[in-house]
């Protein structure tokens, strides 16, 4: 897909942080961009913020209303006649000790980190089989590749998407599908702060790897040159992605190191 002009983008989780950040940036290449997220204030700043504003449309979209997503998949897909790249970038965090996590947060987590996106890709997935072609981009973490403490729940959700699209991938390639993970280390937006508590209440703390990581605007770069040259997978971050060879080829030591490392 080297020419993203007149393609039809649906970016979940838009209104901040990396979904904000693509937005702008597919809006640069002149696509025809659909931005999701619950906040409809938030998202309707994101498209004065464009370029193109006429080449975007909003839909405001909850993750964890499972019952919803159907229809809005649906009211997606007739706003520019179909879907070219879905974008599942919408999620949460957390920053809590699993002993003292309530399930009903892990469940939440899961919700809609996890299954709010399986939800929207197996509605959009049909279209994107019966045309052959399109993309499913899956926005997950290092934490989707190794766990520390305090991100148990989280951990599971994104090690889960990996699991899932891994799969996928296997089985829809013969149609000229498309799937990119996105696997980003510390990246500069309020994912800390907005990340959930034991009890679900947000933490409203900016970690310092967030505080200091990659600009967003470097990532929706970096996410569309994947696009383009048809990648299957990225790791996107700095010194903090070697965790990723270290688990691979040093496990011993590499657990030993993640354990002394200050997460919270």
């Amino acid at each position: 897909m080297n020419n993203l002009e007149n393609k039809v983008i649906w970016i979940t989780g838009a209104s901040s942080g990396i979904g904000e950040a693509l937005a702008y940036a597919f809006n640069r290449e002149k696509a025809k961009i659909i931005i999701s997220a619950r906040r409809t204030d938030e998202l309707t700043r994101v498209k004065k913020n464009c370029q193109n504003p006429e080449l975007v449309s909003i839909l405001q979209l909850d993750l964890s209303k499972h019952q919803e997503l159907e229809f809005k998949a649906k009211e997606a897909l007739s706003i520019f006649n179909g879907i070219d790249v879905l974008i599942n970038n919408g999620g949460i965090s957390q920053r809590a000790l699993a002993a003292e996590t309530k399930i009903d947060i892990d469940k939440r987590i899961m919700d809609i980190n996890y299954f709010g996106s399986i939800i929207l890709t197996k509605n959009i997935l049909p279209t994107m089989l019966e045309k052959k072609s399109g993309s499913i981009v899956s926005i997950t973490s290092l934490l989707g590749k190794f766990g520390t403490a305090y991100r148990s729940a989280y951990a599971a959700s994104k090690h889960a998407l990996h699991g899932f699209f891994d799969s996928l991938r296997s089985e829809v390639y013969q149609q000229q599908i498309q799937i990119l993970l996105v696997v980003p280390g510390f990246i500069k937006t309020n994912v800390s702060i907005n990340a959930l508590s034991a009890d679900g209440s947000p933490t409203n703390t900016m970690d310092p790897g967030q505080e200091n990581g990659m600009l967003p605007e470097k990532l929706a770069y970096k996410i569309i040159e994947a696009i383009k040259t048809n990648k299957e997978e990225i790791t996107v971050g700095g010194k903090e992605t070697m965790g990723v060879l270290l688990k691979r080829f040093v496990p011993g030591l590499f657990s030993g190191m993640i354990r002394k490392q200050k997460v919270r």
